[in-house]
């Protein structure tokens, strides 16, 4: 003891004891200066940007799991983030109607209900968005927290910090992260749920079978894409215990099967246990997958059940009743031919490199240079990876989440499908942070500025995080050339249009397309619809192409209905927009002479004057 005294007392042990006691308040400071920040964004984020397209119907579905006990409003999804969105505009208490609520089989109400909510409560209707978006932002701190702690873990403390600046400025997540929808908290769960099973799995015992279990559980009530985990982590526990001892072997495949009852088991009490271990065959399925049955989709459905006369009719079924249907109706919206696009083409069924293509140009190009130092360093570097075992659950989500929605080709509409790789990119990608340790100035440089570049060229952006495109792709201007839907364009810029036409007092009347779930009205918005285009006429020398545009005035075009399949709007990218709010709505002031000039290339007669008010400006 005398002897440690002396030691500790030496000037040289004094001076590293006190080294180590600033540097880890700082460190710790500075996570938590970043997760402020991030928090910040998404609060301000949240109450510039109008409600996205899907983000009303979740509202009012989680008002309805709330009032009824009952879950059939957007069934495609779980309910655990819009039952947290929607406590606090509960507690606001407005007005709902629920005389359109119907929860049948493949049928879909949530739209028509938020319909009514807008009618009844106005503009209030924004407020109540901002309230829920709030309630959501903890989601993304979980996912930014594990994905710090996950990489410390992993790869050392700075890539702890290089996977949280990752997550917390990365233009994707601001995007999403500040919405009511599941996508990043299903995203943050599942980067729990493999964390906590990494846990077990690297010291196996009850109590982390246990906090691997609710974590599983949590992530599957939030996003059906988490259904992977489950599927995927059992894998990966096999092949790294391959050569496990016989005992050892049995208690761990006890604890594994306590980890996926204990989710079942979070999964049924996050509905309520409503029609838990309903018998298969007293189902209703709409999905040809699962009803057998091929559809006329313009007739009402009726509903069927492939599993009536089997064995499997007999079944009980381990999960919620909505559960189970929401993932019929979600696997009907892929079975139906509906249009997709990329890279300007229209087709009734998607491709299978989309997702690859739309991570192409959504993700940075600061990230892309870290992804492939990470990959680079992992072939050629030593000490920069961690044991296999330890990456196989970082990866096996990746290829998991990559491989099931690539196969889905029915729809492809939103690059926010592959949300949930995020995090475990990040992770891994974090590890190129260990230059710093390794003292390799030259990866170290590297990685710091694709860091760099990846976070100013988000927040260039910032608040418009949903349209943003790379440099490669042309930034947010040049993005409909690749991608459409949430990708661009999801309703999110009516606030800005709003502030835009306030402004512009001689923009009287305004023509407007707009592509979201709020009537423009409500934001004190007045407007008349745009002309059609030529191509909606039988001849061109029909006596109603004087009613078809081009024609003189003012317009605001939501870049989704002027890019959408039969639209019939793509007229007005032959003019150049004289404004744009944030950069989904572009305006145009088309003036006579613009007009005539389009018209005589397309082969149209001269129009009347004054369609739909609209002055002449020539």
């Amino acid at each position: 003891m005398t002897q440690d005294r002396r030691i500790l007392s030496s000037p040289s042990q004094r001076r590293v004891v006190t080294a180590m006691a600033k540097r880890v308040p700082a460190y710790w400071t500075m996570i938590a200066v970043i997760l402020a920040i991030h928090g910040a964004l998404l609060a301000y984020g949240a109450a510039r940007n109008a409600p996205t397209w899907d983000e009303g119907p979740h509202l009012v579905a989680g008002m309805s799991h709330w009032r009824f006990g009952a879950f059939g409003l957007y069934r495609v999804n779980p309910p655990l983030v819009r039952l947290v969105a929607a406590i606090p505009a509960l507690c606001a208490e407005p007005k709902v109607d629920w005389r359109r609520y119907d929860a049948g089989v493949g049928i879909r109400s949530e739209c028509a209900v938020f319909e009514d909510f807008m009618r009844r409560n106005g503009d209030a209707v924004f407020a109540y968005i901002t309230l829920a978006r709030w309630a959501c932002i903890p989601f993304s701190l979980l996912g930014a927290g594990v994905c710090c702690l996950w990489a410390r873990q992993l790869y050392g403390p700075a890539a702890g910090v290089a996977a949280l600046v990752l997550w917390c400025f990365d233009p994707n997540v601001l995007a999403h992260a500040g919405l009511i929808t599941p996508d990043i908290g299903g995203a943050a769960f599942a980067c729990a749920a493999a964390y906590a099973f990494w846990r077990w799995l690297k010291a196996p015992s009850w109590r982390a079978a246990l906090l691997a279990g609710l974590a599983m559980g949590f992530a599957e009530s939030a996003k059906t894409t988490c259904l992977v985990l489950p599927a995927i982590l059992p894998l990966v526990w096999v092949a790294c215990r391959v050569r496990t001892e016989r005992v050892a072997w049995a208690v761990q495949s006890v604890q594994l099967a306590l980890v996926l009852l204990i989710a079942v088991c979070v999964l049924n009490a996050g509905y309520g246990f409503d029609g838990s271990f309903q018998k298969l065959g007293d189902y209703r399925f709409v999905s040809h997958a699962m009803s057998g049955q091929r559809y006329d989709f313009g007739r009402a459905l009726e509903g069927g059940n492939r599993f009536s006369g089997t064995w499997l009719a007999d079944v009980p079924v381990p999960v919620p009743k909505d559960y189970l249907m929401g993932i019929d109706v979600q696997t009907w919206d892929f079975e139906r031919p509906t249009y997709s696009y990329l890279a300007g083409e229209w087709r009734a069924r998607g491709w299978w490199y989309y997702y690859l293509y739309a991570l192409a140009v959504k993700a940075p190009l600061g990230t892309w240079v870290l992804l492939f130092l990470a990959l680079a360093v992992s072939l050629f570097g030593k000490g920069y990876s961690a044991p296999w075992r330890d990456e196989s659950v970082v990866l096996a989500p990746v290829a998991a989440v990559l491989l099931l929605v690539s196969s889905q080709t029915g729809m492809n509409h939103h690059m926010r499908y592959v949300l949930p790789v995020f995090p475990f990119a990040f992770i891994w990608v974090s590890k190129v942070a260990q230059a710093l340790k390794f003292r390799q100035t030259a990866v170290a440089v590297i990685a710091a500025g694709g860091l760099a570049w990846s976070v100013a060229s988000s927040l260039w952006v910032y608040p418009h995080s949903l349209s943003y495109f790379n440099e490669l792709a042309g930034g947010p201007t040049g993005g409909h050339s690749h991608l459409d839907n949430s990708n661009i364009d999801w309703g999110q810029d009516l606030l800005y249009l709003k502030e835009w036409y306030e402004a512009h007092r001689e923009a009287r009347p305004l023509g407007l397309a707009y592509f979201g779930s709020c009537d423009p009205k409500i934001a004190g918005i007045e407007f008349l619809p745009p002309p059609h285009g030529p191509s909606r006429l039988d001849t061109r020398r029909s006596p109603t192409a004087q009613s078809f545009g081009p024609l003189p005035g003012w317009y605001a075009m939501s870049i989704h209905e002027i890019l959408r399949h039969g639209a019939d709007y793509e007229y007005f990218l032959q003019f150049e927009p004289v404004a744009m709010a944030g950069y989904s709505i572009y305006i145009y002031h088309v003036t006579r002479e613009e007009a005539d000039r389009v018209r005589r290339e397309l082969g149209l007669p001269e129009p009347r004057d004054d369609r739909f008010g609209m002055k002449d400006e020539g």
